[in-house]
Parts: C-alpha cells; structure tokens; sequence
C-alpha cells in the first residue's frame, strides 16, 4: 500500500483585503512549492492559502498533480472508510492561512439547512450546501470583530454617538427601553424578549438608506477625529474611546462612508495575540481586520456578507440568520489544552517544546499546534482513525511516516492518511507546525487512539 505522506501543492487566492506581495504569508508560503508556477508580485494583494479537497481551489500532490480530491476517493483508506462515507469522500475540513491586509466583509456563515437552501435558490453566490463553522488562530497579532456586545454596551453606545443613535431611529430606544434592567438576565423569557429587540435595532441600521449612512458616516469620522480619548463617551472598558476613534478613523480609509462603521459599534472588538484562538459556529456574525492567521472550518465557501465588501450583499439574509447571542468576548475566545497523542522526546529535548490541541464542539476538524524549540527535538503522533494536514509556519525539520522522509520549511504542506504515525523533528530552534485533523472518535470519547 502507498505510504500515506504526501506533499501538497496549495493554491493561493488574490482578494482586495489580502496583503501585499512578500507581506502575505499566505504569499510566501504559496511560494515555497517547487511545483508551484506560482510567483509572488509586489503590487498584489493574497489573501487566503487552501489547503483541502474543496472544488474552488484544490491542493495537488506535488509529484504527480492529482488533485487531493482524486487521491482519497481513489483510496478510501486514506481518510478512513467511516469519514468517507460521513461527509461525501471528500476531506470534512478546509484549513487555510489568511493574511488580512484590510477589512474582510461583515459576514456570517449559514447553517447546514440554511446552506441548503441558499445553494438552491442562488447557486452563483452560495457556491455549495455545506455549512460552515470555523475556527481562527493567531500566527501574528491579529484584530477583528466577532458576535454581539454585551447588551449594556451597546446600549452605552446608542446613548454616546449620535449619529449611530439617528440612523437606527425609534429601534435603538425601544432596543434601550427593553434590555433595561434585564441585560444579563439569564430567564430564557427576558433572552427571548433582548434578543427580538436587537434584531429590530440592527436591523434598522442594515436597511438604513445609503445616503444617510454616507452623512452620517462624515459626522462620525469628524468625531472621532476631534474628540479622541472622550469619543462614543470615553468608551468602554473593553474598547477605550481612543482606540475606538482610530479605529473608526483607519477602517473609513478602507472602506469611505460605509455601513460597517456603525455596526462595529454592535460587535465585540476582539485582539488575539499569537497562539490565541476563536471559534465561531455556524450564523455567528464577524469581521476580520487585521493580522495573519491559520483557520479551520467545514469545508464549504458559502458567505452571506453585508458590509465592508465590493462583493455581492445580501443585507435581509444576514439580519434574518443571525442569531443575536450576545457575550463578552472572552467568550468567544478558545482554551486549547495540551494534546494527549503525541510524544515529545529527543536527547536533545527541550521542555519548552508544547502540542496543544484547539478542539471545537464540532465533528469535522481539530488542529493541533506543535512548537519543537530545540534542534534534534521530536514529536511523534501516534495514529488517529482520520485524515491530516500539516503545515509548518516557523523553522525547519523533517516529517517522516514509517521509511518515507521529506523535509518541511515554512509554508510546506503534507497530507498524512489514517492510521498513518507521524513524526515531526526540528532542525532548528523553533520549529512551528499545525495540523488540522478529523478524527470521529475523538469527538465521542475524547480523541480515543488506534
């Protein structure tokens, strides 16, 4: 039987929020593929590097150009029989780098049935049936926005910008008159009632007419620009007035007179540092803004977007998806643990050397992060009922799978088939990997090994 390691070559996408040329690390990792007729253009924005068996952009084995796809549904084996016949032979996963220059739209994913139904009624813009909920670490600092505010905050806002208060109109007071006194109340009655109540608010500032939007987006630009520390009321606690301003200030460059300069005001303003996580399931509504960043989701490409984009909107979609939970962020963020199956070991071992596992309530990925940080250093991971993907970010090693041994430097992707063991050794000190696996054991009984 083949042994199941193969390198991958990845293809990278070009969209206006991407960074510019050798910025990107999706650029540069795009680039580090031999096979690759693929060359970086300074003046180029690259925004997302794919990493899967998703039709829109397919990884090939490097030596022979079959697409991923062909090579798992020709071997079953490689994914595992029960995976293949669960999500269609196709790898449940698509793992992704993305480097974001500028603001990603406003955007949420829908679910599996919502999917569904967008594909069949608008197939050019919801390109398949799949849902699509996804996780996103940090590998440089990072800045986004994800999900409602705490109740509270919002209103604190309704009550100290002005021009956001005008474009919502009568839904921001009887938003403020309802949640009074039951912001965190925990009576699904009272979450029932909060939540009809920001769905009619941020409806209203959705449909608000462009032209308002435009004229009131000058007047909060100016704002922010006069007022600083004292803007939107000093703030919050969670997002100074100071920083809020310039924020404002640095997105109406991107994005001049749009709407999503009041919904930021709606959202949690989230900074990840690197290694940090966020998971965001299936109708959650967010943006990214900046930063550079591994993600994982189900392996579909639908998008319902609404702002912050020169692509297709579909407003009444979006405020008709949401699920208008409203948290903290710190909610949202993840807690990866250490991985149980994986042995770090080496004569020249360094205890600095981690794999912690980012596992979301979800069946169709885990990932895993590795940092070996010390030449000679190894982790060996023991085999799983399921597919992986491996790329390293950081250093240099090798990868190995029983006598087949191939060298890994940023941006090399492998593919690991089931049942296959891996081992990682670094040839430098601080070797960085992740890889994103499926494994439906792991999700039942808490990554039950072969």
């Amino acid at each position: 039987m083949q042994v199941p390691l193969i390198r991958l070559q990845c293809g990278v996408n070009s969209y206006d929020w991407g960074k510019v040329g050798k910025d990107s690390a999706a650029a540069k990792f795009a680039a580090a593929t031999p096979a690759n007729d693929f060359s970086i253009q300074e003046d180029k924005p690259y925004a997302e590097l794919w990493m899967g068996t998703h039709p829109s952009n397919p990884s090939k084995d490097v030596t022979t150009q079959r697409t991923l796809l062909d090579l798992v549904q020709d071997n079953q084996a490689l994914m595992s029989i029960e995976i293949g016949e669960k999500f269609g032979h196709k790898l449940p996963f698509l793992f992704k780098v993305l480097s974001i220059g500028k603001a990603l739209s406003i955007q949420a994913h829908p679910n599996k049935k919502l999917a569904e139904k967008l594909h069949a009624r608008d197939s050019k813009n919801y390109p398949d049936d799949n849902h699509k909920p996804e996780m996103t670490i940090a590998i440089t600092p990072f800045d986004g926005l994800c999900g409602f505010r705490p109740l509270a905050e919002i209103s604190h806002f309704f009550s100290t910008v002005p021009t956001l208060n005008k474009l919502v109109g009568e839904e921001g007071a009887a938003f403020q008159s309802t949640i009074k006194g039951q912001e965190t109340s925990s009576k699904p009655e009272d979450e029932q009632k909060n939540k009809k109540a920001l769905q009619k608010a941020f409806g209203a500032l959705m449909n608000a007419k462009k032209e308002d939007v435009e004229k009131a987006s000058k007047d909060l630009i100016e704002s922010a620009k006069v007022e600083g520390a004292n803007f939107a009321g000093g703030g919050l606690e969670s997002t100074p007035g100071k920083e809020l301003a310039d924020l404002v200030v640095r997105l109406d460059k991107q994005f001049p007179g749009d709407i999503g300069l009041f919904v930021l005001f709606f959202l949690n303003y989230v900074k990840l540092e690197v290694g940090e996580a966020m998971f965001l399931k299936a109708d959650d509504i967010h943006a990214y803004l900046s930063g550079d960043i591994i993600e994982c989701m189900a392996a579909s490409d639908n998008v319902v977007r609404a702002g912050f984009t020169p692509k297709f909107k579909d407003v009444d979609t979006l405020v008709d998806m949401l699920t208008y939970s409203y948290a903290p962020i710190e909610e949202q963020k993840m807690e990866p643990v250490d991985y149980p199956y994986v042995t770090l070991n080496s004569t020249a071992y360094s205890s600095a050397s981690s794999a912690i596992l980012y596992d979301p309530p979800i069946e169709e990925f885990s990932v895993v992060k590795t940092d070996l940080k010390k030449k000679g250093a190894k982790a060996t991971f023991e085999p799983i009922a399921g597919p992986s993907i491996f790329i390293c970010t950081t250093g240099s090693g090798k990868i190995s799978v029983g006598p087949k041994v191939e060298e890994v430097k940023p941006g090399y992707v492998y593919f690991a088939g089931s049942t296959a063991e891996v081992v990682m050794e670094s040839e430098s000190d601080d070797f960085t990997t992740f890889k994103a696996f499926c494994e439906l054991q792991g999700k039942e009984d808490g990554k039950e090994k072969l």
